[in-house]
């Protein structure tokens, strides 16, 4: 079933099948960062949501269909693993994070960290967290209110600009003298709006995608040193 990607890859494809993903947040970015590992061969991720599937998420979200509305998505996701690829092993922890459970979520084998939460403290710990295990991760900053799939990049987040989230993890990070590359996926554009946030199909799956291929490339670059 992974041919095409044996073609690009080789037998590398076994090294992704023997990994373990953790991917924290289903929503827009996390939804299409999960099918997108999932696609991509690995056969072991840990998924973090405490959210259901709402009818406002059919616009975005990967897990959100008429058939899923009010299933726990971390449920939603295990069973649209196993529609792709039946010898995926899904572990489902459905808890909101924060400083008294974080490190509930790392107390087994992680090879790789998404974060593709819009909690900032969740976020300040998820950072924290994998520095301190050495966990390869990538976090994602905001992509409500914007518009250009094709401005997101990913970077350190000491060259960000006009994101807030972002600038508040660089606070954190300079106020803790943290030295380590903190790689994220943010865009270059301004927001649209101001308050309340809008979003679409485009922006937020576009982010899951590239944070999905760090991740791949990440893996495999590791794999071969």
């Amino acid at each position: 079933m992974f041919d095409r990607l044996e073609v690009l890859i080789g037998d590398k494809i076994n090294i992704l099948k023997n990994k373990t993903v953790m991917i924290i947040g289903l929503g827009g970015v996390g939804g299409n960062a999960f099918e997108t590992i999932v696609r991509s061969g690995v056969e072991n991720i840990i998924v973090v949501d405490n959210d259901i599937v709402d009818i406002t998420n059919l616009n975005r979200q990967a897990l959100a269909f008429n058939w899923s509305l009010n299933k726990s998505k971390v449920e939603v996701a295990e069973i649209i693993a196993n529609q792709i690829n039946q010898k995926c092993k899904i572990k489902k922890i459905k808890l909101f994070l924060n400083e008294e459970n974080i490190d509930e979520i790392y107390n087994s084998k992680i090879d790789f960290v998404i974060d593709a939460i819009d909690t900032i403290n969740a976020k300040k710990l998820i950072i924290k967290k994998c520095i301190q295990k050495k966990i390869p991760f990538i976090s994602v900053m905001g992509t409500g209110n914007k518009m250009h799939p094709e401005l997101l990049e990913i970077t350190d987040i000491k060259k960000t600009e006009y994101d807030p989230i972002a600038r508040i993890l660089r606070k954190m990070i300079n106020d803790n003298q943290i030295k380590e590359k903190v790689p994220v996926i943010y865009s270059k554009e301004k927001p649209l709006l101001k308050g309340k946030i809008g979003s679409n199909a485009f922006v937020p799956s576009t982010a899951g995608i590239l944070a999905a291929s760090y991740a791949i490339n990440k893996m495999l670059e590791d794999a071969n040193e």
